[in-house]
């Protein structure tokens, strides 16, 4: 989920120590790693098969059950067309996918990657409508290859192109052995045709720190600045900005699945990537081959309900740090905890410097100084995954006590994945972001219930909670209705389904997991104990043992298994 006046997404995966790159929220690698470019010199080409289209259109056309949940009243809306003759979606389907050097990628590594561009409509509803790019990246398995396997790492919006050699250290030897390895840049994402909002990066700094008073007065500004932005990103980005939905990211997805030359998807999705995994295991379940849904999204939920529930997530993971850091137990290189007393004490101090960044934002030993939001995003970073404490924990020793911000404004740019150049990595934040959440989302949003989703985000996040009240304002006024297209939530006749819950993992918690096992037909639940988002490649070798057997060789763990960290 985002910080409703922010627009910043939560549900994405948070890179882990194992990866050579700053750990950042949102699983997207920041300053200091390599950004790949991809060519499509004709190295190898996978053929296209023919029963593969007839499978997928045939799936496609029967799904159309259950939806997600409705809210009260909202903008009209683009639902699901009836499906389209089968020959207007095969030409689509004939391409063959040409790999070829990846310019860019850095030859000392120890691993070796192919690119590839393939082509797809720009709206499966009218797919002679136009065309764009969508960009892939291959590990080559080291072994015989049994498969593709795909992996999404969240968002949406992450650039699995560029995110998926930073990655690859995290996959298991058996897993790099057993499957080619592709990345992917959704639509709209990265090397992808994307989503574009801003002229400079300046303009998009701006956007990025400015703050907004809790009142009606700033609900108005915060509510004119996102129209503003929504209608700057569709006048630049075009007709594409209505169709980056998550059912369109699936049906791409599956037009992957079939060039890959595979008659099923294998599939890992992190954060946001359960949410489209589990999208397309509604909407083509007899294509579901091996899959698995770590850190997954409660697709039966309505958006402001999971706001609600990443408000108080959040809270709980500061709630954990604060306890931690009192307790002596995150300093490093002699760095220790500013804050005092309990910790209700401790979180105290914490929305006292919120505060004082808004009346007076913090200099820093950049030109930019330290805003409140900006701030905020600085501590929800290091929130992700608890190996980034002891950086949180000096930053905060720094903005207290010497009342400076540079230590919080490098965990921000992390965040928000602005390079030291002042260059951004990806376009994410804000802008694949909210283009998806916007079509995705809008429409499951009750405006008539935004008090009471209020009242239990106040009682439940005293700290952070301002910044996720409102939800409703958010998509207010968008350019583009959202979409609703209907599927079975359950997957009925989808192969076994592995998702993944941490037990304190603030963006998509734990009991979010457990739903959506239960909800898929043929989902089962692995547990992960401990702080931090998402599970796989967190240094729990059961976790990574169970995901690796069952994506290898098909078998599931133990029923009800419960990892922790070695």
């Amino acid at each position: 989920m985002f910080l409703a006046r922010s627009g910043k997404g939560a549900t994405k995966l948070a890179l882990t120590r194992a990866i050579g790159c700053p750990v950042t929220v949102g699983g997207l690698v920041a300053a200091g790693c390599l950004v790949t470019a991809c060519g499509t010199a004709n190295q190898s080409s996978f053929a296209f098969q023919r029963p593969d289209i007839e499978t997928s259109l045939a799936v496609s056309e029967s799904a159309q059950l259950a939806g997600p949940p409705s809210g009260a009243d909202s903008p009209p809306s683009s639902t699901s067309a009836s499906p389209v003759a089968s020959e207007d979606i095969i030409k689509w389907y004939n391409q063959e996918i040409h790999w070829g050097k990846c310019e860019g990628d850095n030859p000392q590594s120890d691993y070796h990657f192919d690119c590839a561009t393939i082509k797809a409509p720009l709206s499966w509803q009218n797919p002679n409508q136009g065309e764009i790019d969508l960009a892939l990246k291959r590990h080559a398995a080291n072994g015989q290859p049994i498969g593709a396997l795909l992996v999404n790492f969240g968002g949406p919006g992450a650039p699995g192109v560029r995110v998926l050699p930073s990655f690859l250290p995290n996959f298991g030897a058996a897993l790099q052995n057993a499957y080619d390895i592709i990345g992917f840049d959704p639509r709209g994402v990265g090397e992808s045709t994307p989503v574009v909002c801003f002229d400079s990066a300046a303009a998009k700094d701006a956007q990025i720190a400015k703050s907004y008073a809790f009142t009606a007065a700033g609900n108005a500004e915060f509510v004119r600045d996102q129209q503003a932005l929504a209608q700057g990103c569709y006048e630049r980005t075009g007709p594409l900005y209505g169709l980056v939905d998550t059912v369109s990211a699936a049906r791409d997805l599956d037009l992957i699945r079939a060039l890959l030359g595979q008659k099923q998807l294998n599939y890992l999705g992190f954060s946001y990537g359960t949410k489209l995994g589990a999208t397309y295991a509604g909407l083509f379940p007899q294509n579901v081959g091996r899959m698995v849904l770590d850190g997954a999204i409660d697709i039966t939920k309505s958006a402001d309900e999971l706001n609600v529930d990443v408000a108080i997530g959040f809270e709980n993971a500061a709630r954990a740090f604060v306890a931690a850091c009192l307790a002596g137990q995150t300093g490093t290189d002699g760095e220790n905890c500013t804050l005092s007393g309990s910790v209700d004490q401790g979180m105290a101090q914490i929305r006292q410097l919120l505060e004082r960044a808004y009346q007076q934002p913090l200099p820093t030993e950049q030109e930019r100084p330290l805003t409140q939001l900006l701030a905020v995003y600085g501590i929800l970073a290091a929130l992700y995954d608890n190996d980034s404490w002891p950086r949180l924990t000096g930053a905060l020793a720094e903005a207290i006590n010497e009342g400076t911000g540079t230590g919080l404004l490098k965990l921000s740019d992390w965040y928000t994945e602005r390079n030291t150049d002042g260059t951004y990595a990806s376009n994410l934040l804000p802008e694949a972001y909210p283009a998806v959440t916007c079509l995705d989302e809008a429409g499951t949003v009750d405006p008539s219930k935004a008090a009471t989703y209020n009242d239990r985000i106040a009682a439940g996040a005293p700290t952070f909670g301002d910044f996720y009240k409102d939800y409703e304002l958010f998509c207010q006024g968008w350019p583009v209705a959202p979409v609703r297209t209907t599927y079975d939530l359950t997957a009925p006749g989808a192969n076994d389904i592995m998702v993944i819950g941490a037990t304190n993992d603030p963006a998509t918690p734990y009991r979010w997991a457990r739903a959506v096992a239960s909800t898929l037909d043929s989902g089962f639940l692995v547990t992960f104990t401990g702080e931090g988002h998402t599970g796989y490649g967190r240094g729990s070798s059961c976790i990574d043992s169970a995901v690796d057997t069952f994506l290898v060789k098909g078998k599931r763990p133990a029923s009800g298994i419960t990892c922790a960290v070695d």
